[in-house]
């Protein structure tokens, strides 16, 4: 979820309808969510490294991605069929991390994210009983990663693993930009009031700055995820922000600096029980990263 920045004090959660890193958005109806604390035990979490590559360090400070050019390959037909996303680059970036609330003054440090301001970071929210919203992205992520690889696509993480700080929304998106992505997403859960529910994909504005030449890109990924989303969970469109499952933002930091087609996707309300309880299924995460890998694959094979 996309959230305010913490009181060096206490580390305030997500708001009604507030959105993924970077600050909430105002909508005139917010609920404040419980302070946070110390992240319970995820579980049936995917493997902690096997998404593979990612860029990133314990604490929080990317590493640049590999820049090495590889050797043309030349494929059968049969192959290309069973690796359709080969030579395809993807960043995924799993939304905040599992040790942020422990470093309150590092993530409240504002970076300029043109329009205005941010947080550096912030913790994200959790579901009533605890499990986090950074264990649930990072876990969904590596199991998205996982698939995309199987399809030949090259992919890179924004953080390494679940226990350190960062990296600073600035960053995230300086790792798609770097890595030339094809496509980069931005996974999420969001934090709003208990009887809201649905999910709903954010996609930028033009601001006058680097994000501009790909928002129209950005746009069709978004509607090609949202639709592949719908149709694998079943999950309804968000009962509480956007339109048919789609806000288009200007004050977040990882599309505003973005030069690559990139999106965030707010999977589902992790204050709503009903959906908290389906995140918490390894099974359900499963059929998250695979409606995503359909709507990733949509995008990249009508390029």
């Amino acid at each position: 979820m996309i959230r305010r920045p913490l009181a060096a004090a206490a580390l305030a959660l997500c708001g009604f309808g507030a959105a993924a890193c970077g600050g909430g958005e105002a909508t005139g109806t917010g609920a404040a969510a419980p302070a946070a604390s110390p992240p319970a035990a995820a579980p049936d979490t995917a493997s902690g490294t096997a998404g593979g590559t990612a860029a990133g360090s314990a604490d929080g400070t990317p590493a640049a991605p590999d820049t090495g050019t590889a050797a043309p390959v030349t494929r059968t037909a049969s192959e290309s069929a069973a690796r359709p996303l080969s030579g395809k680059i993807v960043v995924i970036d799993p939304g905040h991390n599992g040790g942020n609330f422990r470093h309150t003054r590092e993530i409240n440090r504002q970076v300029n994210i043109l329009t205005q301001k941010k947080a550096c970071d912030t913790t994200g929210t959790s579901t009533n009983d605890g499990y986090t919203e950074a264990a649930f992205t990072w876990d969904v992520s590596n199991r998205l990663a996982r698939l995309l690889r199987d399809q030949g696509a090259t992919v890179r993480l924004t953080r390494a693993d679940n226990t350190g700080w960062g990296p600073c929304i600035n960053q995230r998106a300086a790792i798609g930009n770097k890595a030339h992505a094809n496509a980069a997403i931005s996974i999420h859960g969001d934090g709003a009031a208990p009887g809201a529910h649905g999910f709903h994909v954010i996609m930028p504005k033009k601001i006058g700055g680097p994000v501009d030449p790909v928002v129209g890109d950005s746009q069709r990924l978004g509607r090609k995820v949202r639709d592949a989303f719908h149709n694998g969970t079943g999950l309804p469109y968000s009962t509480y922000i956007g339109r048919q499952a789609l806000n288009y933002r200007s004050d977040l930091g990882g599309l505003n600096l973005s030069t690559v087609p990139k999106i965030f996707i707010e999977c589902g309300n992790m204050r709503n029980a009903g959906e908290a309880r389906r995140f918490r299924d390894a099974s359900f995460r499963q059929t998250i990263a695979e409606s995503l890998a359909k709507g990733l694959k949509a995008y990249l094979t009508t390029q």
